[in-house]
């Protein structure tokens, strides 16, 4: 099973898009794009239901602030989402945008240096068509770059976050299907384990049963990475369930595997209850949503390395803190 055709679909949307400026944007867009189109990003930008709505909202401003745009794309390959019964097929990118900050964005004050925003885009192809898209990014790096921290100290870290170690994450040819299979069948058991967090074992021995020991969990800023099955356990799996009451059973849109590579989108993902702690915030009451992306490399029958993007900015907003504008206003003056 091949997925060439809906590849080069999204590669030469994304060679055409990357090549546009300004208002030739929304017709790069409109051109690769259903009429009936539907994007979804994070806070503030949230669903759009126009290719034209994308490009205003969000490609021009970014474009205008990152000048000299680079996509780096680190992974890159496509399936069958088993959400829907493997009927619709989608073409998976993730990687780092890079320019030069020269404008603000979002009121992040520009440095006039690099930047990296940290992607993950999942883009459904039908007839030819991107009918439906889900691109993730991780503002808080961007902000932290820009020397806005947004968040507490986190308990791992966070550095520009590398590719596969393997550096073969670009999938542009065929893969063997029973690849996939596996990769699959390991995320799948992953999630199961995972459950409502009372499978009745200890952590470390829960995690064992789906990831290598030396695993690399390469989170967002706020959290950070954490490597090794124990230091994952202690500097977030461990924390991130302690923060937490009453978590929502998984909710996925998308989930696929291709080769040793494989990832899900939720919208959200989950919701739960912040009971306390989670980086360094105080409890609530209310119930906060996940949106997450989770990319996954496999290696034998478990899973070496996972890059995660969750809406942070989405999550605090929902609890009652806009952690966008209270940093935005606060920060230097340029």
């Amino acid at each position: 099973m091949g997925f060439q055709t809906e590849k080069q679909v999204v590669r030469d949307y994304y060679a055409e898009l990357d090549r546009a400026e300004g208002a030739e944007i929304a017709k790069v867009m409109q051109g690769y794009c259903a009429p009936d189109y539907l994007w979804r990003g994070f806070h503030p930008f949230n669903e759009q239901t126009s290719a034209q709505a994308v490009a205003e909202g969000f490609w021009q401003p970014l474009r205008a602030s990152l000048t000299r745009m680079q996509r780096r794309m680190d992974i890159f390959f496509a399936g069958k989402n088993e959400m829907d019964g493997f009927q619709s097929t989608w073409v998976v990118s993730m990687g780092h945008l890079m320019g030069l900050f020269d404008q603000d964005w979002l009121g992040i004050p520009p440095t006039g240096k690099m930047a990296f925003l940290r992607y993950c885009e999942f883009n459904r192809v039908e007839h030819g068509k991107i009918t439906e898209t889900a691109m993730y990014f991780d503002i808080p790096h961007l902000m932290t770059q820009a020397g806005v921290n947004p968040f507490p100290p986190q308990t791992a870290a966070h550095v520009l976050q590398p590719g596969p170690m393997t550096h073969d994450g670009l999938l542009y040819d065929d893969q063997p299907e029973a690849q996939g299979t596996a990769t699959l069948a390991s995320i799948n058991a992953m999630i199961s384990d995972l459950g409502t967090w009372q499978l009745g074992l200890l952590l470390e021995e829960e995690l064992a049963r789906s990831w290598n020991d030396d695993m690399i969990w390469w989170g967002p800023a706020g959290i950070g990475a954490t490597y090794t099955i124990e230091r994952y356990a202690k500097q977030h799996s461990g924390p991130f369930r302690a923060a937490f009451t009453d978590r929502s059973k998984t909710n996925h849109i998308c989930r696929l595997a291709e080769g040793h590579f494989g990832g899900f989108f939720g919208w959200p993902n989950f919701t739960a209850i912040h009971s306390g702690g989670f980086m360094g915030m105080p409890a609530s009451d209310k119930r906060g949503e996940m949106r997450v992306i989770d990319i996954y490399r496999r290696e034998g029958e478990k899973l070496s390395e996972n890059w995660i993007f969750i809406d942070l900015l989405h999550f605090w907003k929902g609890l009652g803190v806009d952690i966008l504008t209270r940093n935005t206003q606060l920060s230097p003056p340029r």
